[in-house]
């Protein structure tokens, strides 16, 4: 149980599959999940694949009805705890991957300010990889508690891991947080109360407009990084045969199918431990099993809750927990003042299998200080928040922009060739071209 002296705080992944999501199934899991708990003050979700690649670039209305599901989602859940209210404060998104953040309403007031980045890692910089940034700045008396939270989706497959190690590298470098404002917030965010209100709390921020671009280490701030990605358990694919070993449910470590046979060759785990990814960061224990990649036969049986007695694997995928959430510990000249003080670590798990993705949800419950973060004395020996492990690209804007006009072509050729209604408009068009042609020939006969 979370202290009254900390800030509970509920941080989701989810790679939704690129399909609307089922809101009475997610809300039902989180509750089921959150039994027992005290209501969370601040709640985090980091959605990687939300959309197809035409909704998701064009953005805007094309994703209303995907955000729309998880606040109604989160808007059930809620009723778990009696008083669960929560405001959404801020969403925003870069192509496929997005972060929203929500707060419980007895907190939304202490909100001071919101600072928010983006990055597309995927081809030339576009955002089917990626990551979200939002920052915000908690009020704790006089002092401002600022809580980053950075939404993230890596390259795929099991022979990436370098290019997974530089997209955390171009992560580092592009994220860049400026003030926001609610125009960075897409439509399907934008609740009438909501936009009111977060321009004022960036009207009332103190100072905002002259606090300068920062990167996504900050000396006074917590980091928490969330999302899919994709380290694997294997650098190549499947065998044929491989399958027959992949883990299925027992309680006893010693089965060689208990997953923690495979956890062993988790990359993410080495990639930490040799200090070639996610720099400084942290992760809990992790004793829940694979959260990737479950077969469309498993996806059925989600939809009925039958998926306890076994594991449906996808058998051209080594199961891996590609779903992840690491944070920063609190920073050594903090520790220094204030012995014995750390982050609490309540829960960390994962949800069960929804019937529209082959990724399982992972939940993070997690206590905070309510106390700033001071700003230190001195380098401190290195601290990665003093001393980032790489700097500010100095042409992270133009590259930003840049991408997203390709985002928007992409997009558009996407909505016209690989959705209905694109596909409508060329046959109409079509249609319209093929009697322009027959009247002008019909008219030059004559």
């Amino acid at each position: 149980m979370t202290s009254p002296d900390f800030l509970k705080i509920l941080v989701i992944t989810f790679n939704c599959g690129r399909q609307l999501l089922k809101p009475a199934i997610f809300a039902e899991q989180l509750s089921d999940a959150l039994s027992g708990s005290q209501r969370p003050d601040i709640l985090v979700l980091s959605l990687q694949e939300i959309a197809p690649i035409a909704y998701s670039f064009l953005g805007g209305s094309y994703l209303v009805p995907y955000f729309l599901r998880f606040f109604l989602a989160v808007k059930a859940a809620g009723k778990a705890f009696g008083d669960g209210n929560y405001v959404p404060i801020m969403t925003r998104n870069v192509g496929m991957t997005g972060c929203i953040i929500f707060a419980h309403e007895e907190h939304r007031s202490k909100v001071r300010w919101i600072e928010s980045a983006g990055v597309g890692v995927g081809v030339q910089g576009m955002g089917n990889k990626g990551a979200v940034g939002i920052r915000l700045g908690y009020r704790v008396s006089e002092e401002t508690l600022e809580l980053t939270f950075v939404a993230a989706h890596l390259a795929p497959m099991e022979d990436a891991l370098t290019r997974r190690n530089e997209d955390w590298m171009k992560i580092v470098r592009g994220l860049v947080f400026t003030p926001a404002n609610t125009h960075d917030m897409p439509t399907a965010a934008r609740q009438p109360a909501t936009s009111d209100e977060s321009e004022a709390l960036l009207a009332n921020d103190p100072g905002g407009a002259d606090r300068r671009s920062r990167g996504i280490y900050s000396p006074n701030s917590h980091l928490i990084f969330a999302g899919d990605l994709n380290y694997r358990t294997s650098s190549t694919v499947p065998r044929p045969s491989d399958h027959l070993a992949f883990p299925q449910p027992t309680s006893e470590p010693t089965d060689p199918h208990h997953y923690t046979h495979l956890l062993r060759d988790d990359q993410l785990i080495r990639e930490l431990k040799a200090g070639r990814t996610c720099h400084g960061l942290q992760e809990a224990s992790i004793d829940f099993p694979p959260t990737y990649k479950y077969s469309t036969k498993a996806q059925l049986l989600a939809e009925t809750g039958d998926t306890n007695a076994q594991w449906h694997w996808a058998k051209h995928r080594w199961p891996s927990w590609c779903d992840r959430i690491l944070y920063l510990d609190l920073p050594p000249w903090m520790k220094a003042e204030r012995p014995g003080a750390g982050i609490e670590v309540e829960k960390y798990t994962a949800l069960p299998l929804t019937p529209t993705s082959d990724h399982r949800p992972v939940l993070l419950m997690m206590g905070v200080p309510l106390k700033a973060i001071p700003t230190p004395d001195g380098d401190q020996g290195g601290d990665v928040r003093i001393r980032p492990p790489f700097g500010n690209d100095p042409l992270w804007k133009e590259k930003r922009k840049l991408a997203r006009r390709k985002e928007v072509l992409v997009g558009l050729l996407a909505y016209l060739f690989l959705t209905w209604e694109g596909n409508g408009i060329l046959l109409a068009l079509a249609v319209g071209a093929l009697g322009g042609w027959i009247i002008v020939r019909s008219m030059l006969e004559v």
